[in-house]
């Protein structure tokens, strides 16, 4: 919807836009666990799947091999996920990824 939008307000600054056949490539979101969370022990206890340098960047880079989706996991327990082709990646993905979480729970 978005896209078609766009192409209409590219018709209408004169330049031909048609909207065509499109592909979802990537779905982002972002969520809050609304806990904090001990990113070095995640990032030990899982360190197949993470990257964690907090002197490069502050979140922790998790890889969930299935489905096929990054997050980046902070301290504050604020996520984003990204790399989903379909919603229900997204959805699945927090399903796997919060019982883990709730185990490096700041107390």
């Amino acid at each position: 919807m978005a896209a078609q939008r766009y192409a209409k307000i590219i018709n209408k600054l004169g330049f031909n836009a048609n909207f065509g056949d499109f592909k979802i490539q990537n779905i982002v979101s972002s969520c809050d666990t609304k806990f904090s969370i001990r990113l070095e022990g995640l990032a030990y206890a899982h360190s197949n799947y993470c990257s964690y340098e907090p002197e490069l960047f502050p979140g922790l880079i998790y890889r969930m091999v299935k489905p096929k989706i990054v997050l980046l996991i902070f301290v504050s327990g604020k996520i984003v996920l990204t790399g989903a082709k379909v919603r229900d990646d997204i959805y699945q993905a927090f399903e796997n990824i919060y019982p883990v979480l709730t185990q490096y729970r700041k107390s």
